[in-house]
């Protein structure tokens, strides 16, 4: 067995690294695990292959030289003008399936995997990966020297160097045709621009949420929904902007995650707009606890005053009384219809731990009852008869050493002492007073029948 075990050398980087975030794989969202790779008969086989990019900028290319590609090999692939060089993030049937859920149209054609990328190729791309963050900042420089409203986030080089991308954020329309032209005589190469959102920009660099793990936009989520104020209201969040912006400084992106269930909660909780009438006021809504299902009402519309807590079934109550003209004495439910609340055991009641321990138990004490018959109960009689005699004997007067029922704390009776080499005279037991009073005997206990 110890035989069949490769050391971790020798193993490839995709058994040694299946799931992982390392600089060998592809990061959270751009990777996906080719599940169908160790189908046999050819059926996970198909020319298409998916390409990764700076960023998360991907593709997808055919290999109709039918090179022997696996996942992570820099290829040259096919670009306008030029080549352009990428990683291989996954090939086989299951690229298919990947661009039917990008809607890609199935007459799209597709552009060509030319090689393995060469030593030759990864210098030129090196050396273009390299001039990238200078010509961010100097491209920052010439688009604020226009005045134009708009930042420039990140520049791509593509692989052999004759053509850039220009990340840029805006809030608004930007005409700059004129940036396009002062660009491209500067750098001498061709320029493409590409608008990205914030929250897009954020997913880019990435970074770690106030929940302690990595940014959503970042790790998993792949298109962006418009999150609205309204999320945090049907959740009874505060509308605090310091704590609903994330670091994109748009609302969080999560604030989405829970809010159709809070909706579909919202609908079995009395209205917001209702008002509850009783014999001595009339209240108003305050605030409603989903997940307790109680609502808090106060006599004041904008004031915290008088405020009773019910619970939601009893609100309605409440509410169908007023509709009958019937006003409660108090908006409370009375003793009798309150229900105790509390942490129930799902099996039963019993919420002892040792409950089945004193099962066992009675059941022993009832095998043993039946092995002694009727016995013990009449040997238990003269021993608690015994017991009552000794509580009452220190009432009594004295007793003498060596009489039956004596007390071992007894005092014993004054008298002059007997000579030590004195023998106790006939009749008279020893270590005994000649002048001592007889004590009245203690009752004798009944014979056992």
């Amino acid at each position: 067995m110890d035989e069949d075990i490769l050391p971790e050398e020798e193993l490839s980087d995709d058994l040694v690294h299946p799931h992982c975030s390392c600089s060998k794989c592809p990061r959270g969202k751009m990777h996906s695990y080719n599940w169908l790779d160790d189908i046999p008969g050819g059926f996970a086989d198909s020319e298409m292959v998916e390409v990764t990019f700076k960023n998360t900028r991907k593709g997808f290319y055919r290999n109709t030289t039918h090179l022997k590609l696996q996942i992570g090999d820099m290829v040259a692939v096919e670009a306008s003008p030029g080549h352009d060089i990428g990683t291989v993030t996954l090939i086989g049937a299951l690229v298919e399936r990947q661009i039917k859920k990008a809607n890609l149209k199935p007459n799209t054609e597709f552009k060509r995997v030319f090689r393995k990328a060469k030593p030759a190729d990864l210098e030129k791309y090196e050396e273009a990966c390299a001039k990238e963050t200078d010509t961010m900042i100097r491209a920052r420089k010439i688009a604020a020297s226009l005045d134009l409203n708009m930042k420039i986030g990140d520049v791509e080089y593509q692989g052999d160097g004759n053509k850039a991308i220009f990340y840029y954020i805006a809030d608004e329309r930007v005409d700059f045709r004129q940036l396009i032209k002062v660009l491209a005589e500067t750098f001498k190469v061709r320029i493409e621009m590409k608008q990205i959102g914030a929250r897009q920009e954020a997913g880019r660099i990435g970074g770690i949420g106030p929940c302690g793990r990595p940014l959503c936009c970042s790790s998993w989520m792949t298109n962006f929904v418009t999150v609205a104020t309204s999320a945090a209201r049907h959740q009874d969040i505060s509308l605090n902007p310091q704590k609903l912006a994330g670091q994109c400084a748009k609302l969080k992106c999560c604030l989405n995650f829970e809010v159709d269930t809070y909706v579909e909660s919202m609908k079995k909780m009395p209205p917001k707009d209702v008002t509850l009438e009783t014999l001595d006021n009339t209240y108003y809504h305050f605030k409603t606890d989903i997940f307790k299902r109680e609502i808090t009402y106060s006599t004041d519309k904008s004031v915290a005053a008088n405020l009773v807590t019910i619970d939601a079934n009893r609100a309605f109550e409440v509410i169908a009384l007023n509709k009958e003209g019937i006003k409660p004495e108090s908006l409370s439910a009375s003793p009798e219809q309150k229900e105790t609340r509390g942490s129930h055991d799902i099996l039963g009641g019993d919420e002892d731990i040792s409950r089945f321990d004193k099962k066992k138990k009675k059941k022993k004490k009832k095998a043993q009852q039946g092995q002694g018959g009727g016995q013990q109960p009449q040997q238990k009689q003269p021993q608690d008869q015994q017991k009552q005699s000794q509580q009452k004997q220190p009432n009594q007067p004295q007793q003498k050493q060596g009489q039956p029922n004596q007390q071992p704390k007894a005092q014993k009776p004054k008298g002059p002492k007997p000579p030590k080499n004195q023998k106790p005279s006939d009749g008279q037991k020893p270590n005994e007073a000649p002048n001592a009073t007889e004590a009245p005997k203690a009752p004798e206990a009944p014979a056992n029948n």
